[in-house]
């Protein structure tokens, strides 16, 4: 037969393992339940670089045969990044980018005045984990801000066909300084 002192021990043993077990079960659960981190692009150039969060971004799932943005941050944030005339930008992508069609937005102040162009995933080799953006040397054109979207199709209540960014990027230099007031 056992002793008392035998059974309180094993006792305090089946409860710290039945602690630990549900200690363990519950972190289990959090890490299973905690939202992933929203993915990021690096920025560089001129010796600087940025971590650049997602001024917006939306998971994309399919319901039905349509196509839902769920769970969308929005909080605007917007990178800081000094881009001299002359020197590239250099723009690493994360997997959500590099995996999806995507397309980049380049404004630039050219004598004080808007100029964009375009650029896709197609102008860059396929799967690219990192794009170079040259900028002119001339000092009377300068890269002002850089979007990068991922697009999506999308139809409005009337029918109508576009696309939607499910996810933006945006890095902003000192000459977008020089085009805020003409931008409205």
């Amino acid at each position: 037969m056992s002793t008392p002192k035998g059974r309180t021990i094993i006792a305090l043993l089946v409860a710290l393992l039945v602690v630990a077990v549900a200690y363990f079960a519950g972190i289990a659960v959090l890490a299973h339940n905690a939202k992933k981190p929203e993915p990021t692009l690096t920025a560089y150039s001129h010796g600087k670089s940025v971590t650049v969060q997602p001024y917006m971004y939306c998971t994309v799932s399919i319901e039905g045969r349509q196509l839902q943005l769920n769970n969308c941050d929005k909080s605007q944030s917007v990178s800081d990044l000094d881009v001299p005339p002359g020197s590239p930008l250099q723009i690493s992508l994360p997997s959500q980018v590099v995996d999806a069609p995507w397309e980049m937005l380049l404004l630039y102040s050219v004598d004080g005045k808007p100029a964009q162009r375009m650029a896709t995933h197609r102008d860059y080799a396929a799967g690219a984990r990192a794009i170079t953006i040259p900028t002119p040397k001339d000092p009377r054109l300068k890269l002002a801000t850089i979007e990068i979207h991922l697009p999506i199709p999308a139809r409005d209540a009337e029918g109508n066909e576009g696309f939607i960014s499910s996810g933006i990027w945006a890095i902003r230099t000192p000459a977008f300084q020089e085009l805020a007031p003409s931008l409205g």
